[in-house]
């Protein structure tokens, strides 16, 4: 729209990381993570760019999800998948990174999330959880998800879409 200013760029938001402004694909998203306590943001930040694409680019080659208790663990095109089915609620997530642990090229991440709003047919949305996750530095230098525990040790399932 003429006049309209272009959205802020994620990783130009205030708060960002100082790695995370550094380090970007592009315009609209923040490169991967130099940091493992940045794992989250960018994760977060390509969640809510709506672009599965982007955000797969988050999980190193093998990555697993664990979608629910007892289930068996999620990778490669399933787990890219019910991360866009998340992303197709069009409605953002919020992360609170809780602690990160982290020796050599490992890292254990504690984060508190919530993805809430109003979904695509008007109803409200609200999943949240606090995730226990494992990130690994890459060759590269950058940190992606190995082990992505959305729920941690609570008894709760991603929503079917």
């Amino acid at each position: 729209m003429p006049g309209t200013p272009p959205p802020t760029p994620p990783a130009a938001l205030p708060g960002t990381p100082p790695a995370l402004r550094s380090a970007r694909l592009s315009d609209d998203l923040p490169g991967l993570a130099t940091r493992p306590e940045d794992v989250p943001a960018v994760f977060a930040a390509r969640f809510n760019s709506g672009d599965p694409a982007a955000l797969a680019e988050v999980y190193e080659e093998g990555a697993v999800l664990a979608a629910g208790p007892g289930g068996a663990p999620l990778a490669g095109p399933a787990l890219h998948a019910a991360n866009a089915r998340l992303q197709a609620l069009g409605v953002p997530i919020e992360v609170r990174p809780r602690t990160v642990y982290a020796t050599g090229g490992l890292a254990l991440l504690v984060v508190d999330w919530v993805i809430e709003g109003a979904g695509p047919d008007g109803r409200p949305v609200r999943v949240e959880g606090t995730a226990t996750d494992v990130a690994r530095r890459g060759g590269d230098g950058r940190w992606r998800y190995a082990i992505d525990n959305p729920f941690g040790t609570a008894p709760r399932e991603l929503p079917e879409g």
